[in-house]
């Protein structure tokens, strides 16, 4: 048996991940980020685009990465980062072990939760870091307006 005492860990963050409804959009970010900032907390947060969020449809995780590159172009810092379930090969497969066989089993595809493929993990890689470059070059251009 044992007692063990810590004093937290300074580098977790909150996932929204969606529960009865998804929980992605701008005013469910900003209300996630109020309740961290009442806290005392850094007003940022990570994102789920699969699960709840997309409602367990994985071609939805497109529209969750949508909704979130809007928010990030528009100058938001609130979200720091994204998790998509990803794979080679979109969907998934079933799989049991000790009854299927394995040499069955389709090469870079999920055996578990169903996932985008690799040409859809890179669209939304591209639209997510354009959304980037776009909140930088608003963050740039509110910077040259506050100077003059």
């Amino acid at each position: 048996m044992a007692i063990v005492h810590t004093t937290g860990n300074p580098d977790c963050h909150v996932i929204l991940r969606g529960g009865k409804a998804p929980n992605y959009d701008a005013a469910s970010v900003e209300a996630a980020c109020a309740d961290l900032e009442k806290a005392g907390l850094p007003a940022s947060l990570m994102v789920d685009c699969s699960h709840a969020n997309s409602l367990k449809q994985h071609e939805r995780q497109k529209q969750v990465v949508a909704d979130i590159a809007a928010q990030i172009a528009s100058g938001s810092q609130r979200i720091f980062g994204v998790m998509l379930e990803s794979h080679l090969v979109a969907g998934a497969q079933k799989f049991t072990p000790g009854k299927d066989d394995i040499c069955g089993l389709n090469y870079g595809q999920s055996i578990t939760d169903a996932c985008i493929g690799w040409n859809d993990t890179l669209d939304v890689l591209e639209q997510l870091s354009g959304a980037v470059q776009a909140r930088r070059t608003l963050a740039g251009a509110l910077q040259t307006e506050a100077v003059a």
